[in-house]
């Protein structure tokens, strides 16, 4: 595969202080839309698969779709810059701190008499502060590494091999994510056994490292186009990769 790069104008990141692309709020957003969703419809739900010659191998129900929000990092740092990609996991970690206060508020509301839908109310959104501090300090860690990881993986390939970059980012970024969410949120709970926590760990993460690997025409696709219609193609050259801050 050629580098997506080929033919645009290379710029370094901190020269494009201030610009505005015609794409980038739209990714964003997906980026946030995404987030959001993994964590309210598959946050808890513990499915399984089988798998030949070796049974039933369970597996947190959220890796289907969180794994995307982690594909449009990749492409927000590769076409963006790692300053704007910050800007996004900024905005998807408030957003997750709103979902959290505004779950914890609306389970907690008194309940009107004749409404019979609490129990499973209380079952889908009150995870508690455990699980919701899990998910944010592992969306946390996980984000900003993979988004580092990328961009310096830009510089050091000159630009070449996409495909290496964005499935290196998120062995790494991934692999943080699961080591650091699923032992801080279940770990001791009498329905996650030791074994069925590490088995549960090991097969998210082999899903999240397969899907990007499935998924990658589709983000040569989507980087390609949007290097073409934003015209640049920015390289985190002399970056300050701080997660401490939201400047671009």
């Amino acid at each position: 595969m050629k580098a997506e790069g080929e033919g645009l104008r290379h710029v370094e990141a901190r020269s494009m202080h201030g610009a505005r692309f015609r794409y980038f709020d739209f990714v964003m957003v997906a980026f946030v839309v995404v987030l959001l969703l993994s964590n309210v419809v598959g946050a808890e739900k513990r499915s399984f698969v089988n798998l030949p010659g070796i049974g039933p191998w369970p597996f947190g129900a959220g890796i289907l779709f969180f794994p995307i929000a982690y594909i449009i990092d990749d492409v927000m740092t590769e076409v963006y810059g790692f300053a704007r990609a910050r800007r996004a996991i900024w905005a998807g970690f408030g957003a997750l701190l709103f979902l959290a206060v505004m779950e914890w508020t609306v389970v907690r509301l008194p309940v009107a008499e004749g409404w019979t839908g609490q129990a499973a109310y209380e079952r889908v959104f009150g995870s508690g502060w455990r699980i919701i501090l899990a998910s944010m300090t592992a969306f946390f860690v996980g984000d900003f590494l993979n988004s580092v990881v990328l961009a310096k993986m830009k510089i050091w390939t000159d630009g070449k091999y996409l495909w290496t970059r964005t499935i290196g980012s998120t062995v790494i970024g991934e692999g943080a994510d699961s080591l650091i969410f699923y032992p801080l949120a279940f770990y001791g709970m009498a329905d996650w056994p030791v074994a069925t926590l590490g088995a549960v760990m090991l097969f998210q993460f082999i899903l999240k490292v397969g899907w990007e690997v499935v998924l990658t025409p589709v983000t040569y696709a989507v980087v390609g186009f949007l290097k073409r219609r934003e015209g640049v193609d920015v390289y985190d050259l002399g970056t300050d990769f701080t997660p401490f801050t939201v400047d671009t």
